[in-house]
């Protein structure tokens, strides 16, 4: 069984971060010491804000409902029952459903939130492992865990990253990758139920990591990530050290592996995008080096699948435009499986049970939030196990998402999702823009969009401009290296098409976006400056080069290869001259930027000098900074002052509607 995990992350350290950051902390902790003025809102302990002014009690309970949605997220089965990650009080905890809307035993009790299990394939007997990481470093630790007593034990130094954890066949042992040795370079390492490890592989450059194991405990396969657009596979005979690493697949620039997987007679199953735009499910044919592709569908990639444990079914599914489809197929025919019709939405996770008969497949879409359904493939049929709360909101007030293209620059079309409120309009916009950068914004739930539509009558469109995941290869280099700007130029191809359309209103426009996506909110500011009327941006990146140089070690190989190296002067001119820092005197927008204080992608820095050199200038900037927290925040009671912080700015400066500055 592959590690599930909630989200794939790289971690950081907050000490180097710490002297830019004490006169901000000193000064906004004397503020959060102080009682709130009536009919205001509390600041949370672990979170210091810089010019936020207080947030009326009044919007908090008018907004409460949305923060007390949850989903379920597949994370495996142990036996017959299903174990799903789900927040209850502040944070993502394991539960165990042992039947379709059965109750959820809790099984963790952690501070922290989860951040993923790996259970032995064909379902879990009485352990697992499961990792978490504190304050939001992504400093995953690993911990053998009794699905029974409870009872855990760390099998991790504490200090560490590790990820990716495989169990053998045989459930004694199992492997991961880890930076134990150096905190820089990714190796693999195996480990027994005694604690006896074992060091499989050290790596020098890139990332690699662990995407399966052999039955016979004899082989591994290793993948070797340079960037989202090329990769490759290697296989690790473990029976024979004198071997070495062997590469099977890929490797050519321009291709990419997704995931592989061993078949039972010793073939293997992988997706690629060689020879095509799309990433496609193809099998190797171990004795005779024939290729062939598995799924007909051509149009849109896999965006993944799994292995039923007798190895007799493959389950894979598409993303078609930003919804998912699923497949199944018999092995080694390859003949299709009735499925039954699943809700439209996203599948975020496959797994099969121990018998291989029943599949079970998280769905999210835009008008729920995730749950699971299990698929019995012999009966072509599905029922739905978790029904998540969304906090007695109305749900028929829910708005889908519609797709749409707009025009660019250069004549390309560019697809985008829009919430649009009821009526004729015109509404404000809100302009979502998602990080990555080589991410998709695909229709999930939100309740910030939904609170955004039905709550302050704002239309949120989710644009995914050239350089977004899902749309091909092509479409996926036209940013990089000097095309970087590109992009943000398809913003402003956005706020045309906006100027055209009666429903929307032209001159209330905010942009708002995270990581990479914050960046684009900056460079937003710098280029549309005067056709924007408010910005939102979280862990955003202000300066190319101080980012290259102070994102996690392990981290900065494979950015440069998407942003450019700036040790070379050439290049490090070129960032400079994007870098929206270095323009802050073309920006206008008043801006809301959130951080956490231990991000260990986009440290905590780039927002602070962000922050001073935009308050040096007299813009408004409300800052918040989460102590407990990383590249996002993770905890309830954190997420709902955001969120409402963050609602508030927009109706002071976007809508006009806010009472903040009256503290009611």
């Amino acid at each position: 069984m592959y590690f599930s995990t909630i989200d794939r992350a790289f971690s950081t350290r907050l000490a180097a971060l710490a002297v830019c950051l004490l006169p901000l902390l000193s000064v906004a902790a004397v503020a959060a010491a102080e009682a709130p003025p009536q009919g205001t809102v509390a600041v949370p302990a672990n979170i210091q804000t810089r010019d936020v002014p207080p947030l009326p009690a009044a919007l908090q309970q008018r907004l409460q409902r949305y923060g007390h949605t949850r989903g379920a997220f597949l994370l495996g089965w142990q036996g017959d029952s299903l174990l799903i990650s789900t927040r209850f009080a502040e944070t993502e905890q394991l539960h165990r459903v042992d039947g379709p809307l059965a109750y959820r035993q809790q099984l963790t009790y952690l501070d922290e939130p989860l951040g993923g299990l790996a259970v032995p394939r064909g379902g879990a007997k009485d352990q697992a492992i499961l990792s978490w990481d504190v304050g939001g470093s992504e400093f995953r630790q690993l911990f053998l865990f009794d699905l029974h007593s409870g009872r855990s034990r760390m099998v991790s130094d504490g200090r560490s990253l590790y990820d990716d954890v495989i169990w053998a066949a045989d459930e004694q042992s199992f492997i991961y990758v880890t930076t134990e040795r150096n905190g820089r370079n990714w190796d693999i390492h195996r480990q027994d139920l005694q604690g006896n490890i074992t060091v499989l592989l050290e790596t020098e450059q890139g990332y690699w990591y662990p995407v399966d194991w052999s039955a016979d405990g004899q082989r591994l396969l290793i993948k070797h990530r340079v960037s989202i657009n090329e990769s490759s596979i290697h296989e690790l005979d473990l029976s024979d050290k004198r071997s070495g690493l062997q590469r099977l697949l890929g490797g050519a620039p321009g291709v990419a592996i997704g995931d592989a997987k061993y078949a039972n007679d010793g073939g293997i199953y992988f997706t690629s995008d060689e020879g095509t735009e799309q990433l496609q499910l193809r099998r190797l044919n171990r004795d005779s080096g024939e290729i062939s592709v598995i799924n007909p569908e051509r149009r849109w990639g896999v965006e993944g699948f799994v292995l039923s444990p007798a190895g007799d079914k493959l389950a894979y599914s598409i993303n078609a435009g930003g919804l998912s489809q699923l497949k199944v197929v018999s092995v080694p025919r390859h003949r299709a499986v009735p499925v039954p019709q699943l809700p439209a939405g996203i599948i975020l996770s496959l797994s099969f049970a121990g018998d291989g008969n029943r599949l079970g497949v998280s769905i999210n879409s835009a008008v729920s939030p995730t749950d699971v359904y299990v698929v019995d493939l012999a009966e072509a049929s599905a029922r739905r196990w978790t029904r998540s709360e969304v906090g007695g909101l109305d749900t028929s007030r829910f708005v889908d998402a519609r797709l749409i293209e707009y025009p660019s620059f250069d004549g390309r079309n560019i697809p985008a999702f829009v919430f649009q409120p009821p009526g004729a309009g015109p509404h404000p916009v809100v302009i979502l823009i998602h990080g990555g950068p080589e991410a998709q914004y695909r229709p999930y739930f939100s309740t910030t969009v939904q609170s955004y539509v039905n709550e302050m009558g704002v239309a949120v469109i989710a644009p995914n401009v050239r350089g977004s995941n899902g749309y091909g290869k092509s479409y996926l280099q036209l940013d990089n290296g000097k095309l970087r700007e590109d992009s943000v130029r398809d913003i402003g191809a956005l706020l045309d098409w906006l100027q055209t359309r009666e429903q929307f209103d032209s001159s209330r426009v905010a942009v708002m976006g995270g990581s990479y996506g914050g960046y684009m909110v900056l460079a937003s500011m710098v280029h549309f400056g005067e056709r924007l009327t408010a910005a939102v941006e979280s862990v955003g990146i202000s300066n190319f080069v101080t980012f290259l140089e102070n994102t996690q070690p392990y981290r900065q190989d494979m950015r440069r290869v998407e942003y450019g190296d700036e040790r070379v002067p050439e290049m490090r001119t070129f960032l400079q001259g994007i870098s929206p820092l270095n323009h802050v005197d073309k920006m206008v927008t008043p801006v809301l930027i959130s951080q956490g204080a231990n991000d260990p992608r986009v440290p905590a820095s780039e927002s602070e000098q962000m922050r001073e050199a935009l308050s040096r200038r007299g813009i408004p900037v409300w800052y918040i900074l989460a102590l407990d927290e990383g590249h996002g925040f993770r905890k309830k009671v954190n997420r709902d002052y955001d969120r409402l912080a963050k609602f508030a700015f927009l109706e002071a400066y976007l809508t006009g509607d806010s009472r903040v500055s009256q503290g009611n």
